[in-house]
């Protein structure tokens, strides 16, 4: 039996699984994080989201009886930890800015599928660096096969996430709207979002356009393959525009301490 606590299933390179990560890194509560590999993440996300998606992340908690209880997507991971481990800080108890702070968590949440779609379109043409992200926790066993099927991998990941040139235009498009509108919000001044202090509403924002800003804490969206070759380059999504500054800048007063990632078990 798996000693009691919580492990967090994730992919690298997955901006969903950062926003858990950095929830449960803030909050202090400790975790164990496993990193699976692209196709290979399929029949145990089924298996334990019960939900019939394969999506990450997944989080598990190991209870002293036995029991293990799982809980897949981000706003529901979220919550959970807020009911189960909670009250979380991160997470504002009074209704008004609680409610303020899950309107912009959901707002963000809503164009991570936009960020993938746009950054993956072009991502593509350069295979062999998306191999070497997907598989850098794979067992060479893995790593094998992923190569191998990686022609079918590619078209079942374009044809579930709807990569095409006109679909990565509406998502660029939905892109520049929450920037602006988070820059509309920053324009007072203002670090935090909502209040005076860090809260999810931040780390949301911060989390899913992390790909775009490419903040340099960030294991894989700081290394050079990434930002030289992976990352879009589009005028509209210049990196000094003051909405991805803000990323980098709660990067570098939040993320200082983030952890390597580990090894997949």
């Amino acid at each position: 039996m798996e000693p009691a606590g919580l492990t967090l299933f994730t992919f690298a390179m997955s901006h969903y699984s950062e926003k858990i990560r950095w929830v449960l890194q803030a909050s202090r509560l400790p975790f164990r994080e496993v990193m699976l590999t692209p196709a290979f993440h399929m029949l145990p996300a089924l298996r334990m989201g019960g939900q019939g998606q394969t999506t990450l992340p997944v989080l598990r908690e190991q209870r002293l009886n036995g029991r293990q209880v799982h809980v897949q997507d981000s706003t529901r991971i979220l919550l959970w930890l807020d009911e189960r481990h909670g009250p979380l800080d991160l997470l504002p108890q009074g209704p008004d800015l609680r409610d303020e702070c899950l309107s912009i968590e959901d707002r963000f949440d809503n164009i991570g599928r936009d960020v993938a779609r746009f950054l993956y379109l072009d991502a593509f043409r350069h295979d062999d660096k998306i191999l070497a992200l997907w598989t850098a926790q794979a067992s060479p066993w893995q790593r094998r096969l992923v190569r191998m099927g990686y022609p079918l991998i590619k078209g079942v990941f374009k044809f579930r996430l709807n990569i095409t040139p006109a679909a990565a235009k509406r998502s660029e498009q939905r892109i520049l709207q929450a920037l602006a509108w988070l820059e509309g919000r920053l324009s007072d001044g203002r670090l935090y979002l909502v209040g005076s202090r860090l809260s999810v509403a931040d780390i949301t924002a911060a989390s899913l356009l992390a790909p775009l800003a490419c903040p340099s804490q960030h294991p894989v969206y700081s290394t050079p393959d990434y930002v030289q070759t992976l990352r879009p380059r589009t005028i509209s999504l210049d990196m000094n525009r003051p909405a991805l500054a803000w990323v980098r800048k709660l990067y570098d007063l939040h993320r200082g301490d983030l952890p390597q990632f580990r090894q997949a078990a």
